[in-house]
């Protein structure tokens, strides 16, 4: 009976040993990762995710052989998203609260993870939209990016009072041949936009290959946010349909966005990439815009059920897609049932890379996947989300918003507001309002939350910033133009 027991013991202790290793046997592996985050496509942007007016082929077959991240958050507008992505925590305490009003730059005390990663031999290079600052100091290539290829502002065209404002050509040139910064260089370009970064990441992406050089490829697309604009080819199958121009230019960009994805899949498994590198796509909020016209008539276009999108505390405006494959390393067709979200990118990347992540920068608020990567089913302690959609306007404050358009999510609850409560297990879509049933779960959610916000609001460092005199990249165009020109883009051979 004893020599039983300790056999059973010991087999116990192996079991747990074997099942506890799986995380440790990810780290260090230095995978290439290439990041494809798209603006404003929601779950209900996929024809996987249900959309049967849609067609993403090349982005369904990617689904299919991925593990999916099905309780995966962001924050509820870009630039949020990007600077809680960069940096591990949520997006004000890197004084992000905006889109604009100076309100969009990542605090500079900020460390990124592709800062880390370039600290272990990592190349590092972004492909589209940054949205972080316009600023030089802010800019990409002073974050932790070896190569650079980037319009302005938070979307190509746009330009507001103060620093956050794209390349003048681009303010009327929109989407088709517009000019991108280059490094140091602002060259000029042909082509629709998306298809301009993919190339442009591409070229890159093969020739870090060939170097046999480790390397992270962030490729941000600035579609299919607005304005709805794509090519004829890809806008005449929905304007045939008889849908309205602005639902066939969104559209036609996320078929656009499928293709090159398609592009992408196809070139790394010609240069034979996929043993050695993980590809990941997600979105960076949730659905913008689900009306629509077909024939002349209102319609509500495919949502995937949720009842808002983009800009809302609620489920729709931060549960978005989030696909991951590495070939023989991860599960295909798993789905991945723990709350996950953007600030986990932080830990995970640098773990991945072998990247110490210093004692002294930034408190990290996100935690790695890897325990999740290699078990999709591992206890995964629940958590508290943090979610506030920010925006108020510039000079007030921050207090008096606290309770506008937020919410705090765990694995089971959501809370809206200070008010509104629903149960995400049973509920996904929040149709019922059950704060009435549970006095006990709004009372803990609303101390962790207003301790949260206490914390939170002193690090909100840009609230008092100016507007700053004059637009960076207007300056920076101009002054290039004067002196040396504005040469063509050559597109990389692929």
């Amino acid at each position: 009976m004893r020599n039983h027991l300790l056999a059973l013991l010991l087999g116990l202790v192996v079991f747990s040993l074997t099942n506890s290793a799986g995380a440790e046997e990810l780290a260090g592996t230095r995978p290439n990762i290439i990041l494809v985050m798209t603006d404003d496509q929601g779950m209900g942007d996929l024809s996987c995710m249900g959309n049967e007016v849609l067609k993403t082929p090349h982005l369904d077959r990617f689904y299919a052989i991925s593990t999916r991240f099905i309780e995966f958050h962001v924050s509820p507008t870009c630039a949020p998203t990007r600077s809680a992505m960069m940096s591990g925590r949520h997006e004000f305490r890197n004084g992000v609260t905006h889109t604009i009003k100076e309100r969009e730059r990542m605090a500079l005390s900020t460390t990124t993870f592709p800062q880390l990663l370039q600290q272990v031999g990592y190349q590092t290079g972004i492909f589209g939209k940054w949205h972080l600052g316009d600023e030089d100091e802010y800019q990409p290539y002073n974050r932790g990016f070896s190569e650079v290829f980037i319009h302005g502002a938070g979307g190509i065209g746009q330009s507001y009072e103060g620093s956050c404002a794209d390349f003048p050509p681009n303010l009327t040139n929109k989407y088709f041949d517009i000019v991108a910064l280059h490094n140091d260089t602002i060259k000029q370009t042909k082509g629709f936009c998306t298809d301009v970064f993919f190339q442009a990441a591409l070229g890159w992406i093969k020739q870090q290959l060939a170097a046999e050089q480790p390397f992270f490829a962030y490729l941000p697309t600035n579609a299919p946010h607005g304005p709805m604009i794509a090519p004829e080819k890809y806008r005449k199958r929905f304007l045939d349909l008889g849908y309205d121009e602005d639902t066939a230019g969104r559209y036609g960009m996320i078929e656009n966005i499928d293709d090159n994805f398609g592009r992408l899949v196809q070139k790394l498994d010609e240069w034979k990439a996929w043993d050695n590198t993980l590809v990941i796509f997600m979105t960076d909020n949730g659905q913008a815009g689900s009306r629509a016209k077909l024939n002349g008539k209102p319609v509500r276009l495919h949502t995937a059920g949720f009842k808002t999108g983009k800009g809302s505390p609620y489920e729709g405006g931060t549960h978005v897609p989030a696909f991951w494959r590495w070939k023989g390393r991860l599960g295909e067709g798993v789905d991945v049932p723990a709350l996950t979200a953007h600030i986990d990118l932080f830990k995970t990347f640098c773990q991945l890379a072998g990247a110490e992540i210093p004692s002294d920068i930034q408190k990290i608020a996100g935690r790695s996947l890897l325990p999740l990567l290699e078990k999709p089913d591992a206890r995964w302690k629940d958590r508290e989300l943090f979610v506030h959609v920010g925006r108020w306007e510039k000079g007030a404050d921050p207090n008096d918003s606290k309770f506008k358009n937020c919410a705090v999510r765990t694995t089971r609850w959501r809370f809206v507001n200070n008010k509104e409560l629903y149960d995400i297990s049973a509920d996904p879509y929040e149709a019922t309002d059950v704060s009435a049933d549970h006095p006990e779960v709004i009372a803990k959610l609303r101390k962790t939350y207003d301790a949260w916000w206490a914390e939170t609001v002193p690090l909100m460092v840009n609230e008092d910033a100016p507007y700053a005199p004059h637009q960076p990249q207007a300056v920076r165009y101009e002054k290039q133009l004067a002196e040396r020109g504005i040469p063509a883009w050559t597109p990389p051979k692929l």
